[in-house]
């Protein structure tokens, strides 16, 4: 008999959780977790617009150069268009050198003097959905469609 006390008392003394515990735990995490979710999902969005919508300006400054960028009284950073005199063809003309487009030549200021953008991997090319950007030259214009129904459009 002596030994039946000693085993219920260390039942008692076991420190842990039962399986309903454990159960109503799991549900209420679930619960909130269904109302977390889509709130961090629009944040989302909201980081995947800003992103895109910096990098689309830094295109726009690698096309048409960056009128705040003045160093004694002249602009330095003029861009494709400045330095070319007119819009790349392709966005792909802002990391490689067109062969209709002379090099660059230091006395007229004039030529291709990229690259314009950093090229690696391509990333320049897509916005932060991994959609590429449509480069519409005539109407001098770029255009995010990754964040459809919502288009970003930069002109320049």
């Amino acid at each position: 008999m002596h030994d039946t006390v000693n085993m219920t008392d260390q039942r008692l003394d076991q420190r842990g959780f039962s399986l309903i515990e454990l159960v109503i735990v799991i549900v209420v995490l679930g619960i909130l977790a269904s109302f977390a979710i889509p709130r961090f999902g629009s944040m989302s969005g909201g980081a995947k617009i800003a992103a895109t919508k910096e990098e689309m300006t830094s295109l726009k400054h690698a096309i048409v150069g960056n009128p705040s960028v003045v160093s004694g009284g002249q602009y330095i950073d003029r861009g494709f268009e400045g330095d070319v005199g007119f819009a790349p063809s392709r966005l792909q003309d802002l990391t490689a050198k067109p062969d209709s487009v002379l090099a660059y030549n230091k006395l007229t200021r004039l030529g291709w003097n990229g690259p314009y953008v950093d090229s690696a991997g391509g990333l320049y090319l897509k916005d932060a959905w991994g959609v590429n950007y449509v480069y519409d030259r005539p109407n001098r214009r770029l255009i995010s469609i990754g964040g459809a129904p919502d288009s970003i459009i930069i002109s320049f």
